[in-house]
């Protein structure tokens, strides 16, 4: 089931989401509900806070190939449960968008390589060690559960461009 995303700045982004201590059916119709949303909405990731379901769960779903327009088959969707970062170095920019803050994208620094424990759906223990896109991915979807969106790392100059422009454009949608 599509739901609806939550926009920038309602303050349900602003919250830090609670662990997931039961890895259920609810759990698994929740992870559903965010594979449809995401892939209806042309993203790549979506924590479940974005839903509006304050859970650490996130998923990520890189498109195959070198064309961002090419499928995102559910079978290449990572859940990614209460993750916890064991490491992360290097530096690298990466322009990012998101579907909270829909039409904006900004050049981010994030770490260029992480290691990621988490949990599966299942509950079975898992790890990631990427250094790729997926590095980047992660950590902005690890970010709405923390209750930050990406637009919180730009200067401090930029991020108030955005604050006046993005006013301006819902005023203009109200």
């Amino acid at each position: 089931m599509v739901r609806d995303i939550v926009i920038y700045p309602d303050k349900r982004l602003k919250l830090i989401s609670k662990e997931v201590t039961t890895f259920d059916s609810e759990l698994h119709a929740l992870l559903d509900d965010m594979y449809d949303t995401m892939v209806a909405k042309n993203g790549v990731g979506l924590a479940a806070i974005q839903i509006g379901v304050d859970k650490r769960a996130l998923i990520i779903n890189l498109p195959e190939g070198d064309n961002e327009d090419e499928l995102q088959l559910r079978e290449n969707t990572i859940e990614i449960i209460n993750p916890i970062f064991v490491q992360k170095e290097g530096l690298c920019k990466h322009q990012e968008g998101c579907l909270s803050i829909p039409g904006v994208y900004e050049d981010v620094e994030r770490a260029e390589h992480v290691v990621l424990e988490y949990y599966d759906r299942h509950g079975n223990k898992q790890t990631i060690d990427n250094h790729d896109f997926l590095a980047i991915a992660i950590q902005h979807e690890i970010d709405h559960l923390e209750g930050k969106v990406f637009i919180e790392k730009l200067s401090l100059l930029k991020r108030k461009k955005f604050e006046k422009e993005w006013k301006k454009r819902r005023n203009n949608t109200l």
